[in-house]
């Protein structure tokens, strides 16, 4: 039997900056510092900048080997195909199954939040009770329409929405330090350990989710030998030095030694970024945020579509998922097919939720994006120890900062993150329900369980299918080394 041929690779003109906008809008700027006032009351209070400084420089790290290793990858798989060529295929397979979970995990966490939002929103400008599962379901129609589209419309549209989430917060920083001026008190060393540092730091942690996918898109990249690197270095530069900044100067609003309980006082209502701009400049720009905060969830569900369909473009080139997703428009040159699935699937859990009564903001979201965090800890993991691994194999770089020192020490910062995630789930499910925390925890491993249960019946059901399978690098003499070194 014959097995149809993969459809052709995704092709683009993205350059760095329109790979930027569309990575960090999947991190959400605009929501991370609105929902900062949470790691304030309940961490190292005015000693929070510090804590997006740290997983900034952890990222940073994971970085140079990531953008090092990049040089020499030819799929545009990101995590999938840098764990596949670095610990082989079974691992590679599981990574991509992972990926995916995470992904959509995440992006259905958004979306109800996002159709949270946009009812609240109305209400509290005196519009009618809408539900909020309406507006979820128009936003999945509208990334249907972007993501079926060529790339660059959905850059253009992340890139306007960017701009104005960072617009708004630099109005209010500007209107902060004319008012008082600065403190340094956040960085002193008795201020950032007065609280759970390593807790502060694993909720940071989740504001850069997104950089790393920076390399789905090498496809569709003018100069993908530059432009990767280039924008991956700058999301993490640009996500950290922004939230640091934001965080630093909304403690100086309210003083580093009252800010903790301003927080707390204000943490059910979750409103302290708006009212420090009501306070600051005026209820104008309050109202700007409120509507921004909606814009920028949409733009962090539109940043996920594009990765997720594009996750299932490369493993249908792959073969480890049906062929028929690797079709490409032929107009608009968009990953059409799995597009469409990634829509469908995002409509279904809609419906499933619906069906179980969650409420959105306090257990659709905040249970299944505590779960995709886990995902995403997990995968960063995996992809360091890859780094790591195909380098020594390969030798294909030799310099020991990129290839040995840098990545090991992402990776140990990253297991203590994870082990910290782990440690603390209550703090991110928001419950004590020990059977509810517990098999969050364990949806990713199972995940990548999957991944590899399909790559072992693969190999013994498909022998020519997994003789092809192969997490290609520039250096094709290289290839067969690099998977069967590592894979049985």
């Amino acid at each position: 039997m014959t097995s149809p041929h993969p459809g052709p690779r995704l092709s683009g003109r993205l350059g760095p900056v329109a790979i930027v906008f569309m990575v960090v809008a999947a991190a959400a700027p605009l929501t991370v510092v609105m929902a900062s006032p949470i790691g304030i009351a309940l961490t190292n209070g005015g000693g929070i900048p510090a804590n997006y400084l740290l997983a900034g420089v952890i990222l940073l790290l994971f970085a140079v080997g990531f953008t090092t290793m990049a040089h020499h990858m030819k799929d545009a798989g990101a995590f999938y195909s840098f764990v596949g060529a670095g610990l082989g295929r079974h691992l590679g397979s599981a990574a991509a199954f992972l990926a995916l979970f995470t992904y959509l995990a995440i992006q259905t966490a958004i979306y109800a939040y996002l159709g949270f939002s946009v009812s609240a929103l109305i209400s509290t400008l005196g519009g009618p009770s809408t539900s909020w599962w309406l507006w979820t379901l128009l936003a999945i129609a509208f990334a249907a329409f972007l993501g079926f589209r060529d790339i660059d419309l959905s850059a253009k549209v992340l890139g306007v929405l960017l701009v104005l989430e960072v617009v708004v917060i630099v109005v209010l920083s500007a209107a902060v330090v004319i008012r008082n001026g600065v403190s340094f008190d956040s960085f002193k060393p008795s201020v950032v350990t007065s609280g759970p540092l390593g807790l502060g730091v694993m909720m940071a942690f989740g504001g850069y989710s997104g950089f790393e996918s920076t390399a789905i898109f090498r496809d569709e990249a003018r100069d993908p030998q530059r432009t990767i690197p280039r924008a991956t270095y700058a999301a993490v530069i640009g996500i950290g030095v922004f939230y640091t900044l934001a965080t630093w100067l909304l403690v100086c609003a309210w003083g580093t030694g009252q800010v903790q309980a301003v927080a707390l006082d204000h943490l059910a209502a979750g409103d302290l970024v708006q009212v420090t701009a009501v306070d600051y400049v005026g209820q104008w720009l309050s109202d700007t945020i409120g509507v921004l905060i909606c814009t920028s969830l949409f733009a962090c569900a539109i940043s996920f579509h594009n990765v997720v369909a594009r996750y299932l473009h490369s493993l249908g080139r792959s073969r480890l998922v049906p062929v028929r997703l690797s079709a490409t428009h032929p107009v608009h040159q968009s990953p059409y097919v799995a597009s469409v699935l990634v829509t469908v699937v995002s409509a279904v859990l809609l419906g499933l939720w619906l069906l179980l009564g969650w409420d959105p903001l306090t257990q659709v979201f905040t249970w299944i994006s505590s779960t995709g965090a886990l995902g995403i800890m997990l995968l960063f993991v995996l992809a360091s120890a890859a780094v790591v691994v195909f380098f020594a194999r390969t030798k294909l770089d030799r310099r020991p900062w990129n290839t040995v020192i840098a990545p090991v020490l992402a990776l140990i910062g990253l297991a203590i993150v994870g082990w910290t995630a782990i440690s603390n789930i209550g703090a991110l499910t928001g419950s004590t329900d020990s059977g509810l925390n517990t098999t969050l925890i364990l949806a990713p491993v199972v995940a990548l369980l999957i991944g590899a249960g399909v790559a072992g019946y693969v190999q013994r059901r498909n022998k020519s299918l997994w003789d092809d399978l192969r997490f290609e690098t520039r250096e094709a003499g290289l290839v067969g080394q690099i998977t069967e070194g590592a894979s049985a």
